[in-house]
């Protein structure tokens, strides 16, 4: 039997997919954030980009409310000014849309069209359409010519999200992503990975292997008069046991240079990929009892004084 795909099953789920966490390791993380940690998280989850989530749910308690207030510097149109007219406005349409979306079991700005409403603004033209034939209630916003739908199949005033097809699906996609990233400010944001590659222990001795990895394209490179590209990355380690004394702890070192931007062209799309090796006892600290710890990690990209900083629990 010739089995036939259910569109609009596929569109709400694939919208469902995008502004859904994707990884339940960083909803665990989410989970133990403080209060008004997880009370801001949730009110910029229509323009905090996955890079900047992941990055604020993997850095150490310490480091959040300052990564909260840069979040906001960093979308500051007029930055000289006092005021933040991003964050002002940003606010402003939530409690608009608290106003204007009511009566769907949630408050406004959590629903279909709040979203809309918050992400795009109030739209240019907005029909509605009571009950039709098929026995829906219909709105249709207009931006310019571009028309965003919201159906409500049973008429009770909760409306959801309808693309029209794919192609309306990622243009949707596209906008929001505009709007994420719509940043008048140089490239100074990045990620990068830290992983427990092997670790191997004899009665007084114990090696560990880190694995740092980093997108080519997320370094911000500096172009020297030689027309070479070169960048420096510092990368700062501390292990901690539970009671958070130190068991280790050391900066490691990564110089890059490429002769002309043809070279660095050809690479910039992989993955930087450095190891770091650790051995106890090393004449300073020594070797660690077996159990769990706290692997904390700064990473300072030299050419932009940039720093990200991680934690992560471990092994040993």
């Amino acid at each position: 039997m010739k089995r036939t795909i259910c569109w609009p099953f596929l569109i709400s789920v694939l919208l469902f997919c995008f502004f859904l966490p994707a990884c339940s390791r960083l909803a665990k993380l989410e989970k133990s954030l403080k209060p008004e940690e997880a009370e801001w998280l949730s009110e910029v989850r229509y323009i905090i980009t996955p890079e900047e989530r992941k990055i604020f749910l993997e850095m150490p308690e310490s480091e959040r409310a300052q990564f909260m207030e840069d979040f906001w510097k960093r979308r500051d149109p007029f930055p000289d000014t006092e005021e933040n007219e991003y964050k002002t406005e940003y606010y402003r349409r939530i409690e608009e849309a608290n106003r204007l979306f009511q009566g769907e079991g949630r408050p406004g700005w959590l629903t279909d069209r709040g979203r809309i409403f918050i992400l795009f603004g109030p739209p240019t033209d907005r029909q509605t359409f009571p009950v039709e034939s098929s026995g829906f209630c219909r709105e249709v916003w207009y931006y310019g010519n571009f028309p965003v739908i919201f159906i409500d199949e049973h008429c009770s005033g909760s409306y959801i999200l309808s693309a029209i097809n794919l192609q309306h699906l990622q243009d949707l996609n596209l906008a929001q992503g505009y709007f994420q990233g719509n940043i008048a400010q140089e490239k100074t944001f990045f990620d990068y990975e830290l992983k427990v590659a092997s670790r191997q222990r004899t009665s007084d001795r114990l090696e560990l292997k880190l694995v740092f990895k980093i997108k080519y394209d997320d370094i911000w490179f500096e172009t020297q008069d030689d027309a070479s590209v070169e960048v420096g990355l510092q990368i700062k380690l501390e292990i901690r046991d539970k009671s958070n004394q130190i068991v280790w702890q050391g900066t490691k070192e990564v110089s890059m240079t490429y002769k002309d931007e043809e070279e660095f062209n050809r690479v910039k799309k992989r993955m930087l990929s450095v190891d770091i090796d650790i051995t106890w006892p090393d004449g300073q600290y020594q070797v660690p009892p077996p159990g769990q710890y706290y692997l904390y990690s700064s990473v300072r990209q030299i050419t932009s004084e940039v720093e990200i900083k991680k934690v992560k629990e471990i092994s040993l």
